[in-house]
């Protein structure tokens, strides 16, 4: 696609009423998709480098997770300064000329926010560590003097990482004995949000970004921000896990809405309009209250994300979310994959299976009505890696015992293991920040562009023809999702209008409804039948 074409799509897009409900939006770990200055880590020359590739793809935009100061405790999201740039990525002038490039190309640019906390090493908190107890500088965050005495914390809240919420401010001292709350680690605080002030800094970083040219702002655990009055004990003292449900004095209070109406407000002042992504994670019939008409456009579906391969638990989750969209009016936002999530090749069985699962759970993903999000490698259906030991960063594992550094592993660019598989774009290069395990250069995306058979040339062909149908009238903005399962491991989701998704989650091969199988993920032998573990999208007469 020509530069011009890229642009003329662009702004006819954003002319088009709710464009984000039907967009495709691939994600960018920017630590590890392509590392410009061969320091083994990701960086914003790197992805200017390589954003023709995801262009090619036929993606709308892109989510960039934090690239801002950080000192790196959680891989960005400790944010130390939100309106900046960390030199490990880059500087200000380069992101500006990525955005710069990616709206040359047609693609929208997503950035992360992290509202619910910051890093110990915010200006904001080593100023209310040093300003001491009762001071307006602590009110920023939850600083508390524990009533059970300086050694017990004040109440039995629990890290999502694991271990208590609470740390001492000064452990040494014997006059300051507050604690603070961090619902991460402890390199983590999180923000006060009762005090009006955090909520008039959080809207001068949005103005900030969209001053800039951003398109979007996906917001890190967006239902959290509130903690209830008084900060009592939870019910139990399990780890706070699970999107934070396991203890609901620290999520999903009702004050946040009011966050996002502020902030739609703020988004929909700006032209062409900026939209506002939730990280969401509760059940449908909660997430679905943050995607009221005035408060974000798009939350994502985590009861999906979290599926495994049952028809049943799909078709269950399809029509609640289906519901879902009738009474708040919001597209379902679907994605398999993420930074945080075992990828889905390994989570549908590993080697083979998974692969053909993955590949198939993909295709379907891209037909279901609503908006989809890539993770990156997602399209080269990417398993997931078992980092070694020694050489894992992820604070959830060296304090909660869970790992999520497989699923960011930096990308295969060539089969060729040289400059870490093509990773590293300078004429020399460090290890990767995350080793690349043996063989990984059989998923390289060298490798797959030329292979019409690969699961990235699916990922084309799919957004193409998505995008035909949508110019057609064939799939609308506002189209629901009739799920339903059949004999056999069937799984079906009627769009109306003619279309129809079909998955083969079963042993067998399955009979497929009447109609014109468009496109498949696995070629399909037999006419009218569909191969276990593949997908098809099938068009017929519009009911």
């Amino acid at each position: 696609m020509s530069a011009a074409l890229a642009q003329q799509r662009l702004q006819q897009s954003h002319l088009q009423q709710n464009w984000w409900d039907s967009a495709v939006i691939y994600q960018v770990y920017p630590r590890s998709f392509a590392d410009g200055n061969g320091d083994g880590v990701g960086d914003l020359a790197g992805l200017a480098a390589r954003l023709g590739y995801i262009a090619s793809l036929g993606v709308d935009g892109i989510w960039l997770t934090p690239f801002q100061p950080s000192p790196q405790v959680d891989q960005g999201y400790d944010v130390s300064d939100y309106c900046g740039v960390d030199p490990l990525f880059g500087t200000m002038a380069d992101f500006d000329q990525l955005l710069a490039q990616a709206h040359g190309l047609g693609l929208r640019v997503f950035l992360d926010v992290v509202p619910n906390h910051c890093s110990s090493e915010h200006p904001s908190f080593i100023q209310a560590l040093a300003a001491g107890p009762g001071t307006v500088e602590r009110g920023m965050f939850h600083f508390v003097e524990s009533p059970h005495g300086a050694g017990t914390p004040p109440n039995n809240w629990q890290s999502v990482f694991g271990g208590p919420a609470w740390s001492r401010a000064a452990p040494d001292s014997d006059t300051d004995l507050d604690w603070y709350l961090h619902l991460f680690s402890p390199g983590q605080p999180d923000w006060n949000w009762r005090n009006p002030a955090v909520g008039g800094y959080f809207e001068d970083v949005l103005c900030f970004w969209f001053n800039k040219g951003v398109d979007g702002l996906r917001i890190d655990v967006a239902h959290a921000l509130f903690k209830a009055e008084g900060l009592p004990n939870a019910p139990n003292s399990a780890p706070v896990v699970d999107g934070l449900r396991s203890n609901p004095l620290v999520s999903d209070q009702e004050e946040v809405h009011e966050v996002y109406r502020r902030w739609r407000t703020i988004a929909d002042g700006y032209q062409p309009q900026r939209v506002l992504v939730g990280e969401v994670n509760l059940d449908p019939d909660r997430a679905g209250r943050y995607t009221r008409a005035d408060e974000m456009h798009q939350a994502f579906a985590f009861s999906f994300v979290n599926l495994g391969w049952d028809p049943q638990g799909w078709a269950a989750v399809g029509n609640e979310l289906e519901s879902v969209r009738q009474l708040h009016g919001a597209a379902p936002t679907w994605a398999l994959e993420n930074h945080d999530l075992v990828r889905s090749a390994t989570r549908f069985g590993g080697g083979e299976l998974g692969a053909a699962r993955a590949r198939a759970a993909l295709l379907a993903l891209l037909g279901l009505p609503g908006a989809a999000y890539l993770h990156q490698g997602q399209e080269l259906a990417l398993p997931e890696v078992d980092v070694p030991l020694d050489a894992r960063v992820d604070p959830m594992w060296a304090r909660g015992g869970v790992c999520r550094d497989g699923a960011r592993v930096p990308l295969p660019w060539t089969a060729d293991p040289a400059f870490n598989h093509g990773f590293s774009l300078a004429d020399t290069a460090a290890q990767p920040w995350l080793p690349q395990p043996t063989g990984w250069g059989s998923h390289a995306i060298e490798q797959q562009l030329k292979d019409p058979g690969s699961t990235q040339q699916l990922v084309v062909r799919a957004l193409a023809l998505r995008r035909r149908l949508l110019a057609e009238g064939v799939l609308a903005d506002d189209d629901g999702g009739r799920w339903r399962t059949e004999t056999g491991g069937l799984l079906l989701c009627d769009r109306g209008r003619g279309f129809l998704v079909a998955i083969a989650m079963g042993t067998d091969a399955v009979r497929l409804p009447e109609g014109t199988v468009i496109l498949t993920a696995a070629p399909q032998p037999t006419a009218g039948w569909l191969e276990p573990n593949n997908a098809a999208w099938i068009q017929r007469t519009a009911d």
